[in-house]
């Protein structure tokens, strides 16, 4: 399955720092910014990382509990009923939450391509899945598939993109999404990780989507300048919103592809633009019209075409035609 409208993701990750206000600023701002989705990663530090691992206390500090969760939830449902929620998971207790209180679609992170049991419980769910394959193998990607179709049909999304904190661009390698869309035949998204102070997190995302890749997902933030947790690749509220109408106006420009009827614009275009046959000099009544006669240049309104020359050479006049004055079939006899 393929879709053919831009889908944008507003990925919140860590920058809400473990507080709830914060978390919803972010909700209001992709709600706002007219985004598709919410991306929510819901996780505890014990199930994601070691103990001993020194962004252990950092990841336990902005912990969100069970119950703030639910409490962002039901915000984003009161307050944008239009936003889908997407839950990133990392293990089986946080996905039969994310069950339990009913979110629209998963993201299993790269971290658990080869996780069977992370991939396994998503799959039950029978919800769309968008399976990161940030630097991962071909076999990965083939196994992990595979996995998922053993066990379910749901939509798979692939999604290319890493997080380097930020990602610079000569680390990517765009040609690859349409490489393995065509091998899989599924919709294959990509996750912005670049810069946020510098203009390719705008140009970049739409260099993708002007290669036809629909679903961009971008970090959203409350406020990048206090540098907090995600801080790297996240737009603020405003950015965000112009970074949604940017990826909009693109899709309108970019069209379908397909042959289609004249706009009004086209066609005032082609009335001011496209040449016209007229007289090089005053046509006498009765003469007959020689090539030497014509010339081809824009008129004020359209007439026959510089290639029906053809049909007008050879036929005598009804009237005089003055100077660069249009040379019709009605003219003639």
């Amino acid at each position: 399955m393929n879709i053919d409208k831009p889908y944008i993701i507003a990925e919140m990750a860590c920058s809400h720092e473990g507080q709830v206000a914060l978390a919803k600023k972010i909700i209001d701002a992709a709600g706002g910014a007219g985004a598709n989705a919410i991306q929510f990663q819901v996780w505890t530090a014990d199930e994601v990382i070691v103990r001993h691992s020194p962004d252990y206390n950092k990841l336990k500090n902005i912990e969100l509990k069970r119950e703030e969760w639910v409490c962002l939830l039901n915000y984003t449902r009161d307050n944008w009923p239009n936003l889908s929620i997407i839950a990133c998971v990392y293990d089986e207790e946080s996905i039969n939450f994310c069950e339990k209180i009913g979110v629209d679609a998963y993201k299993i992170h790269a971290a658990d391509l080869s996780n069977p049991k992370v991939l396994s419980s998503v799959a039950r769910t029978n919800k769309r899945i968008d399976l990161s394959i940030g630097a991962a193998t071909l076999n990965e990607i083939d196994l992990a598939i595979k996995h998922l179709r053993s066990e379910s049909d749901s939509t798979i999304w692939l999604m290319y993109g890493y997080q380097l904190f930020p990602t610079s661009v000569n680390s990517l390698n765009l040609e690859f999404m349409k490489k393995i869309s065509n091998l899989y035949g599924l919709t294959v998204g990509y996750q912005d990780h670049c810069d946020a102070d510098k203009d390719e997190a705008f140009w970049l995302p739409a260099a993708v989507f002007g290669m036809g890749i629909n679903v961009i997902e971008k970090h959203l933030t409350h406020d990048r300048s206090l540098k907090g947790l995600d801080h790297e690749s996240a737009l603020n509220p405003s950015e965000f919103k112009k970074f949604v109408s940017m990826i909009n106006t693109i899709s309108i420009s970019r069209g379908s592809g397909s042959p289609r009827e004249f706009n009004e614009d086209e066609k005032k275009y082609r009335k001011y633009s496209r040449k016209s046959l007229v007289a090089r000099h005053d046509l006498n009544q009765g003469s007959e019209v020689k090539s030497n006669d014509l010339i081809a240049l824009r008129a004020l309104k359209l007439g026959l075409p510089p290639d029906s020359i053809a049909m007008i050479e050879g036929k005598k006049l009804k009237k005089d035609i003055l100077v660069h004055d249009l040379v019709t079939i009605e003219d003639l006899q």
